[in-house]
C-alpha cells in the first residue's frame, strides 16, 4: 500500500518548488502534538509547524468536532450571506488585533489576502505603486509574488504585476549600509525609504507593504524603531500601511502579532497560516474604521466565491479559543527565550554559525564558512552545484527524524507554539548534528 499511495502521489500530482523526477516525499500518515508519522511508523520532531503555520501543533480534535459540528448546520452559502460563524469570527479579529482594525474581509490563504490588500489600497488611494523590501515572500499568486523579493519569482517576472518598488532591508547582520549597530541600520534603512518614496513620487505610492516579522527570508528582526518610523512615513505622505502577518500572526512571535512588539497600528493587516493553524484553508484582510467607512457610499468591488467559507471559519474560531485556552502566545515568547539560549551555547561549539535571529517561536540560524567574512555557507539563491552543504544538512536531519525549513545557509526554528523543552532539546540535538557538517566547509 505505501508504495502505491507514493507512485499515485508521484505520477498524478505534482509537487511545488521541486523538479519532479527524483521526488522522495515523506509518505504521512498522521500527525500529533509536535510529530508527524510516516506509514512505516517512523516519526518526525516537526521543527517548523510545517510552513510555519501549525501554530497549535497537529491532531487537535477540538477543530475536528467544531467543523463537524458546523457542516452539520450549513457548509457553504454564497459570501453575500450572513452566516453565525462570521460574525462572531470578524468579532474577535476585531478585538485581538491592534488599534481601529475593525473589519475582515475572508479570503482562502495569504497569497489572496495580498492580492486584495494590494487592490483595495490602489482602490481607497487612488494611487498605483507598492513598495516592499527586496528580501521578502507575500505568496506565490502573481500580484503577491511580484510584491515579495524572493527569487522564486525570476521565471514570472516577466509578466509581473507592475508598478511595485522594491527597497533595501534593514538587514543589519549583512547591513547595506555598513552600519555598527542594529539601530544604526535602522536610520539608514529608514532615510533610504524616505529617498526612495520621493524618487518616486510619494503622491503616487498607494501602500508599503512589509512582514509583521520576517518569515522564510531569514527572520531578520527589525530595529527597535523601524516600524514606528514607516508608519511615521506613511502619515507623512498619505501612504497606507499594509503589515503582512500571515507567518508572524497569532503567538508566533511571543505576542498576537508581529506588529504588536512595536506598538504600531497598520491600515490593513494581512492575516493566514495560524488563523486555522493550518486545518482548514482561510485568509483574511483587516482594515481600519477609516477604510471600513469609505466603503459605506463607495462599492466593495472585491470578491471571491469562498470567502468566509463558514467551515473555515469554525475551523478559525475555535483554533482562536485554543491559542487563549492555553495560554500558547505566552508559552511561545517563554519556549523562544529558551530556545535563544540553547542555541547560545550552539554558537560556541559550531564555527559555522554565524548569526541567530529569532522572535518568539520564528527564528532561523544563519551558517557561513568564515564568521570574520560572513561568507555564507551556501549563496543566495544558489545554483543546485552550489547547494552541496544545504542538501547533506537536510539529508541528515530527515534521516534523523526531523522536519524542518532549510534553505541556503539558514536553518529555521519554528515549532509549535504548544512545544516542550524535551522537544526543543531533542530538535537542537538533530540540527546541531547537521550544522557538524557545515563546520567541515568553514576557514
Amino acid at each position: 500500500m505505501n508504495d502505491e499511495i507514493i507512485k499515485n502521489n508521484l505520477d498524478y500530482t505534482l509537487f511545488s518548488w521541486a523538479k519532479q523526477g527524483n521526488l522522495n516525499p515523506i509518505n504521512a500518515s498522521y500527525a500529533e502534538g509536535s510529530y508527524v508519522y510516516d506509514r512505516d511508523g517512523k516519526k518526525y520532531l516537526d521543527f517548523s509547524s510545517q510552513l510555519m503555520n501549525v501554530n497549535i501543533g497537529h491532531g487537535n480534535q477540538r477543530i475536528t468536532e467544531a467543523v463537524a459540528n458546523q457542516m452539520k448546520e450549513v457548509s457553504y452559502v454564497f459570501p453575500g450571506m450572513a452566516t453565525d460563524v462570521r460574525g462572531k469570527l470578524g468579532k474577535k479579529i476585531a478585538e485581538i488585533t491592534p488599534g481601529n482594525l475593525t473589519k475582515t474581509f475572508f479570503t482562502l490563504g495569504g497569497a489572496e489576502a495580498i492580492e486584495n490588500a494590494i487592490k483595495l489600497a490602489r482602490i481607497y488611494t487612488g494611487r498605483h505603486k507598492i513598495v516592499t523590501f527586496y528580501r521578502s515572500y507575500h505568496g506565490a499568486t502573481y500580484g503577491a509574488i511580484t510584491a515579495g523579493g524572493d527569487p522564486r519569482k525570476f521565471p514570472v517576472d516577466a509578466q509581473a504585476m507592475p508598478n511595485v518598488v522594491h527597497v533595501e532591508n534593514p538587514y543589519a547582520y549583512r547591513c547595506p549600509w555598513n552600519s555598527d549597530t542594529i539601530e544604526e541600520c535602522g536610520e539608514h534603512s529608514l532615510a533610504n525609504l524616505e529617498r526612495v518614496l520621493k524618487f518616486e513620487n510619494p503622491e503616487s505610492v498607494a501602500a508599503i507593504l512589509f512582514e509583521g516579522e520576517s518569515g522564510s527570508s531569514g527572520c531578520i528582526k527589525y530595529p527597535p524603531m523601524y516600524l514606528k518610523g514607516v508608519s511615521d512615513l506613511c502619515k507623512k505622505y498619505g501612504i497606507l500601511f499594509i503589515d503582512d502577518e500571515t507567518m508572524s500572526g497569532f503567538g508566533r512571535t511571543g505576542k498576537m502579532f508581529g506588529i504588536d512588539h512595536h506598538n504600531v497600528t497598520p491600515d490593513i493587516m494581512v492575516i493566514a497560516k495560524g488563523l486555522t493553524s493550518g486545518y482548514l484553508p482561510l485568509g483574511a484582510m483587516a482594515v481600519t474604521d477609516t477604510i471600513a467607512d469609505y466603503f459605506n457610499d463607495n462599492p466593495f468591488l472585491l470578491g471571491l466565491t469562498y470567502s468566509a467559507h463558514p467551515v473555515s471559519c469554525a475551523a478559525a474560531l475555535e483554533n482562536l479559543k485554543v491559542i487563549e485556552e492555553e495560554n500558547l502566545v505566552a508559552r511561545a515568547s517563554e519556549m523562544g527565550a529558551y530556545i535563544e539560549s540553547k542555541v547560545e551555547k550552539l554558537k560556541k561549539k559550531h564555527r559555522s554559525i554565524g548569526d541567530f535571529r529569532n522572535t518568539g517561536l520564528l527564528g532561523c540560524i544563519e551558517l557561513v564558512k568564515n564568521r570574520k567574512t560572513k561568507e555564507p555557507i551556501t549563496p543566495w539563491n544558489a545554483k543546485p552545484d552550489e547547494m552541496e552543504v544545504t542538501n547533506k544538512m537536510a539529508a541528515k536531519i530527515r534521516e534523523l527524524g526531523m522536519f524542518t525549513f532549510v534553505r541556503w545557509n539558514f536553518i529555521f526554528i519554528a515549532p509549535p507554539l504548544n512545544v516542550s523543552k524535551e522537544e526543543v532539546d531533542e530538535g537542537l540535538k538533530i540540527i546541531s548534528q547537521a550544522i557538524s557538517i557545515a563546520d567541515e566547509y568553514c576557514n
